[in-house]
């Protein structure tokens, strides 16, 4: 297989960026607000419905609570490693970039959601007939860039990081992926939910499901979303994490025992900040393809990091010491 090679000083930046923030977190005060970092897509759905209603500063122990909203993983972890940032809900992929690149200081506490991603595409019907189109991804290096480039490697068909190759991949937002799929601006896309189902159902979109995601995993099990923070964090500030993932754990469990009044509240939540909710059929077929999960996947995760290894985007798949559940461990104690 042809690697993908980053610039070294993608590394290099990544890392100069962690000290700078060690400097910047050490300067916070004890009664410094957590920050909470999350993404408004669904599969986001407990930090959703958990800051919309309050969940989690209402949470005994959370304390003062910030909440940062980011597009996609990479903008996210970045402002962990500098310090900005105690928490996020993140895809697998900046988590275990972040965790290679950055000394190792990333945990993965928890998991949140499994299923979700696919890759929705207007006129092609077998990877043969993606040689020469452009399809996008939210942000070079998040899960789905990640899962794309891999996919289309297995195929026979390479990609570059400067959008040459025999298939054009280029990074936009959610939002701007299904404004450019409905002009016909692009041929598809490999996004997570409920992005997905509205380029398939919006007014204008249409199309197929060329892949998805679940298809490629043993049992159909793969880490959309997982929670995570720092090393450092998680020792000096473990009772307000451990407080966090108490409320994490309740979302979750609300939403296997009520999956249709979650589901609707993940889209209030939702409308809130896109000021569109979602329509039912497509807030329906979002959820079906999700699986609200407290258990991170350990095994996908490491698949996932060779998948990045091979494409050059981390120098190594050595993901050992990256998922420490014993703060979800001791949430979940009566």
């Amino acid at each position: 297989m042809r690697a993908l090679r980053l610039p070294w000083v993608f590394v290099l930046a990544g890392l100069v960026v962690l000290g700078a923030g060690c400097k910047r977190e050490s300067s916070r005060g004890a009664d410094a607000p957590l920050r909470l970092g999350f993404f408004p897509n669904i599969t986001h759905a407990q930090a959703l419905v958990g800051h919309s209603e309050g969940t989690f500063a209402s949470e005994p122990g959370v304390g003062k609570l910030e909440v940062k909203q980011f597009n996609a993983g990479p903008a996210a972890m970045e402002a962990l490693v500098a310090g900005s940032l105690d928490v996020s809900y993140v895809g697998n992929g900046p988590a275990i970039n972040t965790f290679l690149k950055a000394g190792r200081e990333l945990r993965i506490i928890a998991g949140a959601v499994n299923g979700g991603a696919m890759l929705v595409t207007r006129t092609a019907k077998s990877a043969a007939e993606l040689k020469g189109k452009k399809l996008a991804t939210p942000q070079l290096g998040n899960t789905q860039d990640i899962a794309l480039r891999y996919w289309l490697e297995q195929q026979g068909l390479n990609t570059q990081l400067d959008g040459k190759g025999d298939v054009q991949i280029v990074p936009l937002s959610n939002s701007d992926i299904l404004v450019q799929y409905l002009r016909g601006g692009i041929e598809g896309a490999w996004v997570p939910e409920p992005w997905g189902t509205r380029m398939l159902m919006d007014p204008g979109g249409g199309g197929q499901i060329l892949v998805d995601e679940k298809t490629l995993w043993p049992e159909g099990r793969f880490p959309t979303t997982v929670v995570v923070t720092t090393r450092k964090v998680l020792e000096t500030q473990r009772p307000r994490i451990v407080a966090l993932l108490r409320a994490h754990v309740k979302l979750t469990e609300r939403w296997k025992q009520e999956p249709e009044t979650f589901a609707t509240q993940v889209n209030t939540a939702f409308g809130k900040l896109t000021q569109k909710p979602l329509a039912a059929p497509i807030l329906q077929g979002a959820f079906s393809r999700l699986e609200p999960s407290l258990d991170p996947v350990p095994s996908a995760l490491s698949t996932a990091a060779k998948h990045a290894q091979e494409l050059g985007f981390i120098p190594s798949s050595d993901i050992s010491g990256l998922v420490d559940l014993s703060a979800l461990e001791e949430a979940r104690k009566p």
